[in-house]
């Protein structure tokens, strides 16, 4: 199937509201849904998992300067091959085609994320997180390409655009839900074993590794892919150009060829990198934050008690590692919060979504998430998640409900301010130069300044805390007064 079937007019009674979605159309949106739900899905595991592979594969304690080292080294590096190689699957959409392109990220990053599960060194770890932001960056680009083409009538555009975006909270809220399993489930699930794998030296230690089984989990993307890619049609616009000979050939230095684009490009990268700069300078620091809560401490505390009075008595071979309990309930803490997090996220998401089409200002839109956000932000981290458990669950979903919402803004923007033969390219250098490169260092820039004496806070869970509120605060109030230079769409119809 080559082309999108010709779509219904518009039912009656219903003016304005875009015609209903034919069959293939459905299925169109279910297979972007599912890419944008296990692209997020891929990213969180690393939050989750990073705290247990650090002293699984390395023996590293938090605290540490070669905790915090390894911590950025996983957080940063990842994020520039994401950049780089993501910059290149713009151009390659623009190239080759959206439908292509898209099918090639998805398996890329589910095939890597689960041999992420075997790594037996920090080194193979680092390698195939590469490989999974790598095919993250460039389905983003591609799926919004895809959709935004698919979908001319503007109003219908909006919402498939917006909704299934929401579909990324949902992937969150899904890898909170398989981390929490795998660690409830991780004793009695088979032992993982890397010794079949040809050129992949050492071994495994704790086979039975919770954050193992969640990585591994990447792969489930792929497998309803490979069953509906045969069905999936090419973006009909770039199809007809790319038959008719009049595609013109992308490239990145025409993104600053003339003013208009220049400012267009410039603004929204660093406005993307301001977004992403909050989601993992700040929200993404909530696990290292809320093992460092006394109602935590005390219950880890008590369940290894626990587990050393059970293993009295009890022959070597059948007693359980009091340090694997506490382990567990850290992980079960952070799943739940991790859980409200993307609650917060996806209902932000969703209000992005019913906004986009009543509030005609990109800007305006923009500014109703960013402004609160100022406040939201310092209160949250710098109060709220070390006062109790329950606090941070209040302080992690308001975070994650006005910068996870700015996500979705961007997937609406974009399309609208790049020409066709440019869309790919360009949405890439703002969601990956900006967004991954720029805007994931702030996971670095966290980390580093929380390693240092002078920030305020008795643990090193705390000096996470008030680093991520300074963070987060900054990239806010950059994002707010970056607005104002933000270009407004022309007509809703995509530019040629």
């Amino acid at each position: 199937m080559s082309a999108t079937p010709p779509t219904p007019s518009l039912p009656a009674g219903t003016p304005g509201n875009g015609p209903s979605l034919t069959r293939t159309q459905w299925l169109i949106c279910t297979i972007a849904a599912i890419g944008f739900a296990f692209d997020i899905y891929e990213l969180l595991m690393l939050p989750l998992i990073l705290r247990h592979a650090l002293m699984d594969l390395g023996g590293i304690r938090p605290g540490t300067p070669e905790f915090s080292k390894w911590f950025a080294l996983l957080f940063y590096v990842p994020a520039i091959a994401g950049g780089i190689f993501g910059l290149l699957g713009g151009y390659l959409t623009d190239l080759f085609g959206r439908r292509r392109v898209l099918t090639f990220s998805i398996l890329l990053y589910a095939f890597a994320a689960f041999a992420a599960g075997f790594s037996t060194s920090l080194e193979m770890l680092l390698v195939l997180r590469c490989f999974v932001f790598i095919g993250v960056c460039i389905e983003f680009v591609a799926a919004v390409a895809w959709l935004a083409e698919l979908f001319p009538n503007p109003k219908q555009r909006e919402k498939v655009l917006g909704y299934t975006q929401a579909f990324s909270s949902v992937g969150g809220f899904l890898v909170a839900v398989a981390n929490g399993a795998a660690n409830a489930w991780s004793l009695s699930l088979p032992p993982i074993n890397a010794e079949w794998i040809p050129l992949v030296g050492g071994t495994i230690k704790d086979q039975h590794a919770a954050w193992r089984y969640t990585l591994m989990s990447g792969l489930i993307p792929a497998l309803p892919l490979l069953i509906i890619r045969p069905f999936l049609p090419e973006s009909p616009a770039w199809q007809a150009k790319k038959t008719a000979g009049t595609l013109k050939r992308p490239s990145v230095g025409q993104l600053f060829s003339t003013p208009q684009l220049r400012r267009t490009t410039i603004i929204t990268t660093l406005m993307f990198a301001m977004s992403f700069g909050a989601a993992f300078g700040a929200i993404q620091m909530m696990p290292q934050i809320l093992p460092g809560l006394p109602e935590v401490k005390t219950k880890a505390e008590t369940a290894m008690t626990e587990t050393k009075a059970k293993n009295a008595g009890l022959p070597a071979d059948k007693q359980v590692v009091p340090a694997a309990v506490g382990k567990q309930v850290e992980q079960a803490h952070t799943a739940t919060a991790t859980t409200i997090q993307e609650v917060g996220g996806l209902a932000g998401r969703f209000v992005l979504a019913m906004l986009a089409v009543v509030i005609i200002s990109r800007r305006k839109l923009l500014r109703v998430f960013v402004l609160p956000g100022i406040v939201i932000m310092p209160i949250a981290f710098g109060v709220l998640m070390q006062t109790s458990l329950s606090m941070l669950w209040v302080g992690i979903f308001l975070a994650a409900f006005f910068t996870v919402a700015q996500f979705s803004f961007w997937g609406n923007y974009l399309p609208r301010v790049f020409p066709l033969h440019l869309r790919g390219t360009g949405e890439s250098f703002a969601a990956n130069i900006g967004g991954r490169m720029i805007g994931t260092m702030f996971a670095a820039v966290t980390a580093l300044i929380a390693a240092q004496d002078w920030v305020p806070g008795a643990t090193p869970a705390a000096k996470f805390a008030y680093t991520a509120a300074g963070v987060g605060t900054f990239v806010y109030v950059v994002n707010f007064g970056l607005s104002f230079l933000l270009p407004e769409p022309g007509a809703e119809d995509l530019p040629e």
